[in-house]
């Protein structure tokens, strides 16, 4: 097994000996690390205790805001999906979603936690320690410490996504971290996570024998990324050309390959977050912090029906008679979908146009999902009037024939899997230097990149018709009498037919830099769909002269949230309101009693303390 999926008693031991809620204010309690990691081994045996806690989860069973995937804050905050499917299970989450975040918030205080108690603590330690160490060759050295830099950066990046420029900038030399405001001057957080990347990038290998160690165009990448949240188009496009021009990446041959466990680690790869499971008990090895993201109702029953897709993210996905996206026009009818019809009435699928990544995306009644049946719409949500008619987010799920040899076999949440995380991919670069390029007014560059991954989305289509219109709970898995064995070959299902009306066309070109940019945000709204980034992309893109295809972020989000109202008739949206002032979420009030007159709260949410 990988040795990076052999981490769990090293984790055990400096996770059991270094964590605690008030990190920040005293010495971890236990042993001293320095007397027993003083060689490459030991380096490297701490090195792994840090990569253990990129997940977000690897010991936390429900601190789903510690996710790195950010379905709460990245995802179900957008207009991409909702992130709890009824009003009941409300609290913390919820509020995100309504945009009406406390400074109390749990969800907030587990990033906050996770990012600077687990990542940034454990990163500084390796190179604190590093740097102590004889028994060691220089080579050895600078390795080890591009890799906790680069760590450190990643965790970095992450806690600066979701608070932004006020976070407490805490480096290996820092003696005492309790007296480390979180005041920055304008850029300094930016130009941290670069220092770090930068000495990461320069001497980090092409690439690494073992899988889930960054490489140099990783660290080239996460540079990019965190140069494209302040817009500075200038200094990720060299980094973008120089990955580009490396030729050690391609786009997999089909956009699913990226959410299929047998592809983990591809040629698209460019940095995965690694998921091991049933090698320890409930599946720690693997993402928890997406556990409660599973079908809930009827055949498949798991936890919990959380990050349920939109109907907005629905309308996103049909096309015109070219096959291209309707733009501005796509919300203003939507897709036909089942909302308030009981799975045994009657329903017929949509006949729109439609991109096909739609339904590798999105999971709609009336389509096969997976290898596991029809899918037979109300019966398989968990609670339909508050959730909307969609499932879960398809994308971190796993084949039926894939259970329980790589899922989870312990524990509540058995929809753990060993799908990896696709943090960096090439798709990612691609669409990064096509933004570049419309910045720039270079239409034909961004024209290039938008149709190579355009074309690759025509590749593969979800195949199978389904001929019935009523799906009581007898016609699972693929119709009445069928079994599993029916898959691709039978029951009420036309295998030789797709699913629906798919259709993807090419831009022929643009017009101007403002119509490059649109499809730019548009494609890559329809790529990275439910992947935890559509928030965030909003929020930078808002700082361009003409924002989101001429909407500001806040009337892309009141507008979605007003034209998804019908589908959430009593979820209580009728008060939310997003305003600029909810671009970031609140440094944890228990952060900021931890260190009085240290840690100062962001401007927009003083008045909550």
């Amino acid at each position: 097994m990988h040795q990076l999926k052999r981490f769990v008693l090293v984790t055990l031991i400096i996770v059991l000996s270094s964590c605690s809620d008030d990190f920040l204010t005293k010495e971890p309690p236990g042993i001293d690390s320095e007397n027993y990691f003083t060689d490459a081994k030991g380096i490297n045996a701490l090195l792994i205790g840090t990569y253990a806690m990129v997940q977000g989860s690897s010991l936390w069973e429900v601190s789903w805001g510690a996710s790195i995937q950010n379905w709460t804050f990245g995802s179900g905050a957008s207009d991409d999906a909702y992130i709890t499917p009824e009003f009941t299970t409300s609290g913390d989450v919820h509020d995100i979603e309504l945009w009406d975040v406390r400074v109390t918030n749990t969800y907030c205080e587990d990033k906050w936690q996770w990012a600077f108690g687990l990542g940034v603590f454990r990163a500084n330690d390796v190179l604190r320690i590093l740097a102590k160490t004889t028994d060691i060759t220089a080579e050895e050295a600078t390795e080890f410490e591009a890799e906790a830099r680069f760590l450190r950066a990643l965790f970095y990046f992450e806690a600066w996504l979701v608070f932004g420029d006020y976070i407490p900038i805490i480096n290996e030399n820092v003696k005492d971290p309790s007296l480390v405001s979180n005041v920055n001057e304008a850029g300094e957080v930016l130009q941290f996570i670069i220092n770090d990347l930068q000495f990461a990038w320069e001497n980090l290998p092409d690439s690494q024998e073992d899988v889930g160690r960054p490489t140099k165009y990783a660290a080239m990448a996460l540079a990019a990324r965190a140069y494209l949240e302040e817009l500075e188009y200038a200094n990720a496009k060299p980094l973008l050309d120089e990955i580009i021009a490396s030729g050690k990446y391609a786009l997999m041959p089909n956009f699913f390959d990226n959410f299929r466990i047998e592809k983990n680690n591809n040629i698209e790869s460019i940095f995965e977050i690694q998921a091991n499971v049933n090698d320890i008990n409930e599946s720690l090895n693997a993402e928890m912090g997406i556990g409660l993201n599973w079908p809930h109702g009827g055949d498949i029953g798991m936890c919990c029906g959380f990050h349920q897709t939109s109907q907005n993210l629905a309308n996103a996905y049909k096309v015109d008679e070219q096959g291209l996206p309707l733009n501005e026009t796509f919300s203003d009818t939507d897709l036909k979908n089942d909302q308030g019809l009981r799975s045994d009435e009657r329903f017929t699928t949509a006949n729109d146009l439609l991109d096909p990544r739609i339904d590798w995306t999105i999971s709609r009644r009336g389509i096969p999902f997976l290898d596991w049946g029809i899918n037979r719409g109300y019966d398989w949500v968990r609670h339909q009037p508050d959730g909307g008619p969609y499932l879960p987010a398809i994308k971190t799920f796993f084949y039926k024939y894939q259970r329980y040899t790589l899922s989870t076999t312990t524990g509540w949440m058995t929809g753990i899997n060993a799908n990896n995380y696709r943090y960096l991919r090439y798709a990612h670069v691609l669409l990064w230097r096509a933004e570049v390029a419309a910045a720039e007014g270079d239409l034909a560059t961004a024209l290039d990149f938008v149709n190579q991954v355009r074309e690759r989305a025509g590749n593969e289509v979800v195949m199978g018709k389904v001929l019935i219109d009523s799906l009581p709970q007898s016609v699972y898995p693929w119709g009445e009498g069928t079994t599993d064995d029916d898959y691709q070959t039978g029951g009420d299902v036309d295998w030789e037919q797709p699913a629906a009306n798919y259709k993807i066309g090419l831009y022929s070109s643009f017009a101007n830099a403002d119509e490059a940019m649109r499809a730019v945000q548009w494609e890559q709204r329809l790529e990275f769909a439910t992947e935890g980034r559509r928030f965030f992309d909003l929020r930078r893109w808002d700082n361009l002269p003409n924002k989101i295809g001429g909407q500001s972020m806040a009337e892309v989000l009141n507008r979605f949230k007003d034209g998804d109202f019908e589908s959430r008739q009593s979820y209580s949206w009728q008060n939310a309101e997003f305003t600029n002032d909810d671009k970031y979420m609140p440094v944890p009030k228990d952060q900021i009693e931890m260190q009085p007159g240290v840690l100062q709260q962001r401007p927009e949410y003083i008045d909550e303390d």
